[in-house]
């Protein structure tokens, strides 16, 4: 099937506006995020529905094109956008963003994959109700994107991450054909997990097109505290102290370098510096959230902190004494990947209690391998996650020789090279690197299963 009839097929599908093929129109999705990863494509297409979502599936195979699925494109690994070394549809989820049903008696709600985080967000909280997922992307990102990469975010310590909001979901197999598995049970033990196979695959087993996804209490109260801290070896010890007094009201806790918080006040000048302090500081940015009353929570967040300086955890706080405050707190840590956005970024994990020696190890490392380079880390220590970013875009030429490095020191603490970001273009051939050669045979076994001729997402993951 030559391109002009591929696109009169894809157009009698989704209707003549939804297939894009200019230069222009297509430009914005065949490039990532942060610019790095560029790939060409015959069109993108835009369905409305699973149904036009298998129909364009099915058409696809039957010519031998690829097909990539794309939600907000916000992604930092290039799993999202085409690789350009075959002939590649862009499949935009964008206008299947319906909200298709809110259960709150079952504390569920069923959307749409194209449906964007923040709007999932708002009409849980409607419902008064919280769907915790959240990260700095909220507000373009889609979920089925955040689905397929098994996104984390902030409240991963409280919550868990992308997979552990999921009840059920609904995929179109690479053939076209439609899996409805939008069952909304917590107790389902009938067999295999299925969803987990399209949750974190990147699109490379079949498209996530909607989901059933858990809600949680709402929050009545939060109480946030900005706090600084002499080093990243007591931090563990602190968040220990944090959630001995505090329970499961921790909701977040987030590590900053003193690097990162200069970054982002010089990147947005109305936003104030909570703690000054000299370059090697460190700082933890913890939040509460509970169901009782807002004096009751904040008073527990001060005598804690108290109780963290008493014991030489802390040195110094700030707490936030309302909204406004703490939305400025939390506006520095969302913030922060824009502030240092050309440079070698790492997304790794390590158990909780390896942090800070890999910190230090990687501290280590750096003064050998790129001495003059200033290292931006922060991330979500609570569950192990660091986002280790070095240097600037001058550095991107040497990017394999610093990841090697790093690597490295994640190896030796039996971490993971790809924490929350998924691996898409970036990590796909570090990966094989790093994982045991039966685990890929597995993973391969299981893409030869469900897409034999390769084309979900091509070049991505492995």
């Amino acid at each position: 099937m030559n391109a002009n009839t591929l696109l009169d097929a894809l157009a009698a599908i989704v209707g003549a506006p939804h297939v894009l093929a200019g230069e222009r129109e297509v430009a914005a999705y065949t490039t990532d995020w942060r610019k790095q990863f560029h790939g060409s494509a015959e069109c993108v297409v835009r369905p409305a529905n699973a149904a036009e979502v298998g129909a364009v599936v099915r058409l696809c195979a039957q010519a031998g094109v690829a097909v990539v699925p794309q939600g907000g494109n916000t992604g930092l690994c290039g799993g999202s956008v085409p690789t350009g070394a075959r002939r590649e549809v862009v499949l935009s989820l964008s206008r299947m963003n319906r909200i298709r049903a809110l259960d709150a008696a079952n504390d569920t709600i069923t959307v749409e994959a194209g449906c964007v985080l923040a709007d999932i967000q708002r009409a849980a909280a409607a419902a008064d109700r919280l769907f915790p997922l959240s990260l700095a992307a909220e507000g373009s990102c889609q979920i089925g994107g955040n689905l397929s990469t098994n996104a984390g975010g902030v409240n991963v310590l409280r919550y868990g991450n992308a997979r552990d909001q999921v009840l059920g979901l609904e995929a179109v197999l690479p053939d076209g054909r439609l899996w409805d598995g939008l069952r909304a049970l917590r107790k389902d033990n009938t067999g295999y997990d299925l969803k987990q196979l399209f949750i974190g695959a990147e699109g490379t087993l079949g498209i996530i097109t909607a989901a059933v996804l858990k809600l949680q209490p709402r929050p009545t109260a939060a109480a946030t505290a900005w706090i600084e801290v002499a080093d990243p070896a007591c931090v563990i010890d602190l968040l220990a102290h944090f959630r001995a007094r505090c329970g499961n009201r921790v909701s977040a806790f987030e590590l900053i370098s003193r690097s990162c918080v200069e970054a982002v006040v010089s990147h947005r000048r109305e936003l104030a510096d909570p703690i000054p302090g000299d370059a090697g500081g460190w700082y933890v940015l913890v939040q509460l959230d509970d169901s009782g009353g807002h004096a009751e929570l904040e008073a527990l967040l001060q005598q804690t902190v108290a109780d963290a300086h008493e014991r030489s955890l802390a040195r110094n706080a700030v707490i936030a004494k309302n909204k406004t405050e703490t939305r400025r707190l939390w506006a520095i840590r969302e913030s922060i990947p824009e502030a240092q956005f050309a440079n070698v970024k790492h997304d790794i994990s390590v158990p909780v209690s390896k942090v800070p020696e890999l910190i230090a190890r990687l501290g280590a490392a750096m003064s050998a391998a790129a001495p003059r380079f200033t290292i931006y880390c922060f991330g979500h220590v609570g569950d192990g996650n660091l986002h280790y970013n070095i240097g600037d875009a001058t550095l991107l030429a040497r990017r394999a020789e610093i990841n090697r490095a790093v690597y490295a020191e994640v190896d030796a603490l039996s971490g993971s090279i790809s924490a929350e970001h998924g691996l898409g273009q970036l990590k796909r051939d570090e990966i094989a690197l790093h994982k045991d050669a039966l685990e890929l045979e597995l993973m391969r076994a299981v893409k030869q299963a469900l897409d034999p001729r390769g084309l979900m997402n091509p070049g991505k993951v492995i």
